[in-house]
């Protein structure tokens, strides 16, 4: 077996628990649902990366990654849940961080599975960066659909930071991230608590300052000890990694900073690390709360 591919198996046995559901929310108005922890490494274990923000009944998707419409309805009460924001009826609010793939391949289901299924009663909007309204029509086209019959959704593209959504239960503010140019962070302010997410990026200075006075920060990661085992003769790679992504250390020490009410780990990359290397990391750096995210998760 390639060596590669037999250190990404081992990681998925022994990181993840495929059946864990856990609980770990404080508040009857506000929870987070991490849909998907992965990353664009095909884990079998994890579902594409997407986080559910539900305000009372009302949800608000960030990021489209694979698997993210099966993993909502896991936790509907349609199949057994309690979580009825996340019933396809209720999913109406998306927000993109950025074009990458790995946030976009389960767009198309997040469109048109909930049509297929139930029918639409309203439009599915869409808050992205540039390019996700091009994006969308590709998405249509190519499944032979259109976008003037039931209006299977609307698309609003933004470009500079600040608000870029408000209604009677959030406010969205929109941040640029250390990622591919036109990545975006958000933060979201319910009527009880104040989530911010990172999305991809590198350490950046907009994170810590939209992350103050948060109850939750949702940052990406990678784990070091991996990181250096994995890449240790590619130092191309190395430089792409430590422009566009966050290690363990440098995260603690960016957390130590914000002091968060609680920090969690997604988009997490152990490339061979266990997740004990991965707390250990950040704990040599950050000694506040936090959890290493896994698919399903409720904060």
């Amino acid at each position: 077996m390639n060596p590669r591919l037999l250190i990404l198996f081992i990681i998925s046995l022994l990181t993840t628990n495929v059946f864990a559901q856990r609980d770990f929310s404080d508040s009857d108005t506000t929870k987070l649902v991490i849909l998907g922890s992965g990353t664009p490494e095909p884990s079998p274990f994890q579902s594409g990366c997407s986080l559910a923000i539900i305000v009372f009944d009302t949800s608000y998707i960030i990021d489209f990654g694979p698997g993210l419409v099966r993993k909502a309805a896991a936790m509907s009460p349609t199949y057994g849940g309690n979580i009825k924001g996340l019933e396809r009826t209720n999913i109406r609010y998306a927000f993109l961080t950025h074009l990458h793939p790995d946030h976009t391949i389960g767009y198309p289901d997040l469109i048109l599975t909930p049509w297929w299924a139930i029918g639409r009663e309203k439009p599915l909007e869409v808050y992205g960066p540039n390019g996700i309204t091009q994006m969308t029509d590709y998405i249509l086209k190519a499944y032979g659909q259109t976008n003037n019959q039931e209006s299977l959704v609307n698309t609003h593209e933004f470009t500079e930071e600040g608000i870029i959504y408000q209604d009677k239960y959030v406010k969205v503010e929109a941040f640029p991230v250390l990622h591919i140019p036109n990545s975006w962070g958000f933060r979201f302010t319910t009527p009880d608590k104040v989530i911010v997410i990172s999305g991809d990026t590198a350490p950046s200075e907009k994170v810590v300052e939209y992350s103050k006075g948060a109850d939750l920060l949702v940052h990406e990661v990678y784990a070091k000890k991996g990181f250096d085992i994995m890449w240790a003769n590619d130092e191309a790679r190395q430089l792409w990694h430590k422009s566009n992504h966050t290690s363990a250390y440098e995260l603690g020490e960016i957390t130590r900073e914000i002091n968060p009410k609680l920090l969690v780990l997604y988009h997490i990359i152990y490339w061979g690390a266990s997740e004990q290397d991965l707390i250990d990391e950040i704990s040599e750096k950050y000694k506040g709360r936090f959890i290493v995210g896994k698919d399903l998760d409720v904060f």
